[in-house]
């Protein structure tokens, strides 16, 4: 885009109001004569300046450069760098400066991606994409971490103010739904339900009364969408929820949601059970030598059969069940090591681990909904109220 100072006959300023004033227009202007502009390229601005009084008003331009800097311009114009960067707020991308807070919040890239939910490279290309959009360096890498340049501690004030905004906009909004009526089905595994959501659940039926939440066992995904794969040909269907809280390393594309944080799997087995181990061991050895409770053999839906069936070849299994607390529940008889997340540890003291955390099976909860529904005012107050309180878990966990 061009930058144009609108200039009068013979280098005087426009008036307006009686103001001296400095007009900047985006876009390209026919230039009349040389009296009556000055150009250059630069980022696009719709915005006007007034000049100090009693000053002709002065711009340089380098023609080699394809952005005009800041520091270009003559000290009466030294304020432009604050209208400027509070203007391009206004035409950025709110998810690339929510990224940019969470660099400064987190002072590094992980750190960030573990505060939003993301991988590490999604928190580079935002940071990448706003640094780019503003043609300015936010950030100085140091070994220390990431830490805000001059520039960067300008647009995190400006963004600190936004985020501010949109969290009271998004509270009224939210508050004005309080008193709404209606049922809110939720669909989750059995095992986030005894040992992560009951807390965040209460917590929600005490902040909206109104709101009946209608919740259902189901260790796998259910439909979320308007028409269920068995009854193609009818417009519509009765969806089976409104939300699903999930523990998977898969979700279908079509579903919108947040990932709330990383689960840690290890092997546990009954406290001071004389035929089992009672101390951290290689995995090799206790596939090799103990006794197991494992998963069904016919399962491939989840990470952990799918996991079971190439690293547990060969292995003592004396029982099989198919989700966690049925698990747990036969670990408490001392029949067997087996495969439980870490978060049901508080529950289950009678239960030691004996294996360090396996990272193949670390995996993410989800909080998820179809996209016809993000914006009913009871469906996000859950997924906002309840994914923080349960994110805000996963990361004390």
């Amino acid at each position: 885009m061009v930058l144009r100072l609108a200039f009068g006959p013979r280098g005087k300023a426009l008036e307006q109001g009686g103001a001296r004033r400095v007009a900047l227009h985006g876009g390209l202007r026919q230039r009349r004569s040389a009296d009556d502009s000055r150009q250059c390229g630069t980022d696009h601005w719709n915005l006007q300046l007034q000049a100090t009084q009693g000053r002709s008003p002065r711009f340089k331009c380098r023609y080699d450069e394809p952005r005009t800097q800041l520091s270009d311009l003559p000290t009466d114009f030294a304020y432009l760098q604050y209208f400027s960067q509070s203007h391009a707020m206004t035409n950025l991308d709110w998810s690339d400066l929510k990224h940019a807070l969470a660099v400064a919040d987190a002072g590094s890239l992980a750190g960030a991606a573990r505060q939003l939910g993301v991988n590490h490279t999604t928190v580079l290309r935002r940071l990448d994409a706003l640094e780019a959009s503003l043609g300015s360096r936010l950030f100085d890498r140091k070994r220390s971490g990431y830490e805000p340049t001059e520039a960067g501690r300008a647009m995190l004030a400006h963004a600190r103010h936004m985020a501010d905004r949109v969290d009271e906009i998004e509270r009224q909004v939210l508050g004005q739904d309080r008193e709404l009526t209606g049922r809110l089905r939720v669909t989750t595994a059995f095992v986030i339900m005894e040992h992560l959501l009951p807390a965040p659940l209460a917590d929600f039926a005490r902040a909206y009364p109104g709101i009946e939440v209608e919740v259902t066992e189901n260790a796998f995904l259910v439909d979320l969408s308007r028409q269920r794969p068995e009854v193609v040909g009818q417009s519509l269907a009765q969806r089976e929820a409104d939300v699903a809280l999930r523990l998977s390393d898969q979700v279908a594309e079509h579903l919108v949601g947040r990932n709330l944080g990383l689960t840690q799997c290890r092997v546990y087995a009954l406290r001071d059970a004389p035929e089992l181990p009672q101390s951290v061991q290689p995995l090799k050895d206790l596939v090799r030598d103990a006794p197991w409770v494992a998963f069904e053999k016919d399962q491939q839906n989840r990470i952990y059969d799918r996991w079971m069936r190439v690293q547990m070849e060969g292995a003592n299994v004396r029982v099989r069940v198919d989700i966690f607390n049925a698990t747990a529940a036969m670990l408490r008889t001392g029949i067997g090591v087996g495969l439980l997340p870490t978060f049901m540890e508080a529950k289950h003291p009678e239960l030691v681990p004996v294996s360090d955390p396996i990272p193949e099976l670390a995996a993410p909860i989800w909080i998820l909904s179809h996209p016809d529904l993000r914006r009913t005012a009871r469906v996000r107050a859950f997924m906002q109220h309840v994914g923080d309180a349960l994110a805000r878990q996963l990361g004390a966990a």
